[in-house]
């Protein structure tokens, strides 16, 4: 008699399952195909008692010219021998955040994305096993753009509004990362409670913006993030990926119920409309509160994990 499948491995078999986490022990468990990082998560790995050689190492190899640069600089080095550790698990990709505190800035954000990578390579990490995280303002966008077309693939986090998900596809980004949980965070806090997962706005956001990439041909990877329960995960089965913390995974893994498909790629094509200019985008995001309040925040809340990093780094420098 055939053992009947978890809903972790129904998953696995719908959607590409990427572990949320800097925990190598985690991602060792959940085994996913790829793993992301952002400033919070390798906050948290840094006080892992796994990672003190890695953080000793990248002091260690600190350059720059005054005290701040090697302190960044060997925020950098931890940034990528914790990725190339957990490209050690997992046969995809590791996504690498650039800091957040550049995100309104598109020279700053290439240079650091080149030097990410140039690190990566240092170690014997080549670009294909790498995805450069980066918000999704104008700035960010511009800066994947740029970077796509240099051969360095990206991900565009922090997307709450679709404008940013139209402009990340034009780009030709290889990725972005809708935040599911956050976006329905927002409408929570306003009083308003999905009765079911079809109607969670997080849910709804991605729902859209996959049938969109899909209908008008755009190749860009749609990876659902920031999930608050398995029931937002199981209503977007089927998406190109999702980024799942292991607690979640682990949650479906309990679960042996049918896991049916709720994305669906139907096949219909249409020419897509005209490209979105800085203009509309910028308008378009002001007029979604929720998608301009989260943005905000969310590169707040990165850019205070990261100088919190420079912090524990510095005190031992």
């Amino acid at each position: 008699m055939l053992k009947t499948k978890n809903q972790l491995d129904q998953l696995r078999d719908l959607t590409t399952v990427v572990a949320d986490t800097g925990d190598i022990d985690a991602i060792a468990r959940v085994r996913p195909v790829d793993a992301t990082t952002n400033p919070s998560l390798l906050l948290k790995a840094a006080a892992l008692p796994a990672y003190a050689p890695l953080v000793d190492a990248a002091l260690a190899q600190a350059q720059g010219a005054d005290r701040a640069a090697r302190v960044a600089d060997a925020c950098d080095r931890l940034s990528v021998a914790i990725g190339k550790r957990i490209l050690e698990i997992v046969p995809g990709r590791v996504s690498t955040e650039v800091d957040a505190r550049l995100s309104f800035d598109t020279d700053a954000t290439v240079r650091k994305a080149e030097h990410l990578v140039a690190l990566y390579a240092d170690a014997g990490v080549m670009p294909d096993r790498i995805l450069i995280k980066i918000a999704s303002t104008w700035e960010g966008i511009r800066a994947a753009e740029r970077l796509e077309r240099a051969g360095i693939q990206t991900n565009l986090t922090l997307l709450f509004a679709f404008e940013q998900a139209v402009a990340a596809a034009e780009a030709g980004a290889f990725l972005i990362s809708p935040f599911v949980g956050r976006i329905t965070d927002w409408y929570k806090a306003r009083g308003e409670v999905p009765a079911t997962p079809d109607e969670d706005r997080g849910v709804q956001s991605v729902r859209r913006i996959y049938a969109w990439y899909k209908r008008h041909g755009f190749q860009t990877v749609v990876m659902g993030a920031s999930f608050r329960n398995i029931d937002q995960v199981r209503a977007l089965a089927g998406c190109d990926r999702l980024t799942v913390s292991p607690d979640l995974l682990e949650a479906l893994a309990k679960e042996t119920g049918e896991l049916p498909r709720a994305l669906h790629d139907d096949g219909e094509r249409a020419a897509a409309p005209s490209r979105i200019g800085e203009a509309a985008f910028r308008w378009g995001l002001n007029e979604d509160a929720m998608a301009t309040e989260k943005l905000a925040d969310g590169i707040r809340n990165f850019a205070a994990d990261q100088v919190k990093l420079e912090a524990v780094l510095g005190a031992r420098l």
